[in-house]
């Protein structure tokens, strides 16, 4: 039988060194479901881990929780839950609270300032890799139509982004599920 500090410590240690996020911790946490305490195969976590993208959210976050849950019930489903939150949350407070507290200090502004563009350009380079993958999927005139109306909607329509999602979502099931691409 799994203890409650099982389900804890085994969900909690691949989150605390899984820099980076869901991505680094997810092969982390397989090492630790699968590998280490045996709460299910390799193919059981693949369909979680699928299922867990599948929804909106933090992958990793469904994934504790449902192998919490299963492992462990509802408590498990707790336990799991917050071992997988709090090594990020408490990380984000301290953090937070030092930057808080040195907020005028020129090195700390000028990190601040030097992150911003850093973002940028990491969101431009998601954004391309992105589009060349839409225009590869359903074409150029198809992506760059979309790509306009989501970006009237959204700065001259004022539509709410999760409301623009949903229409392409309602979109890509309706018509272009429906077209040869």
């Amino acid at each position: 039988m799994t203890s409650w500090w099982d389900v804890f410590w085994g969900i909690f240690v691949a989150n605390l060194l899984g820099y980076g996020g869901g991505p680094s911790s997810i092969p982390l946490m397989q090492s630790e479901i699968v590998n280490h305490y045996g709460w299910m195969t390799n193919g059981q976590f693949v369909d979680v881990l699928a299922v867990a993208n599948a929804l909106p959210g933090p992958v990793a976050t469904k994934i504790a929780a449902f192998v919490g849950y299963q492992v462990a019930g509802w408590m498990g489903f707790v336990i799991a839950t917050a071992a997988a939150v709090v090594p990020s949350a408490a990380a984000l407070i301290v953090l937070l609270k030092t930057l808080n507290r040195y907020r005028h200090s020129p090195v700390v502004k000028g990190m601040t300032l030097l992150v911003q563009p850093v973002i940028a350009v990491m969101m431009a380079v998601l954004t391309w890799e992105m589009g060349e993958v839409s225009v590869q999927s359903i074409g150029i005139w198809q992506s760059l139509g979309i790509a306009l109306v989501a970006l009237w909607a959204l700065t001259k329509g004022r539509i709410h982004p999760a409301l623009v999602i949903v229409a392409a979502f309602v979109y890509g099931g309706l018509v272009l599920s429906h077209m040869a691409v």
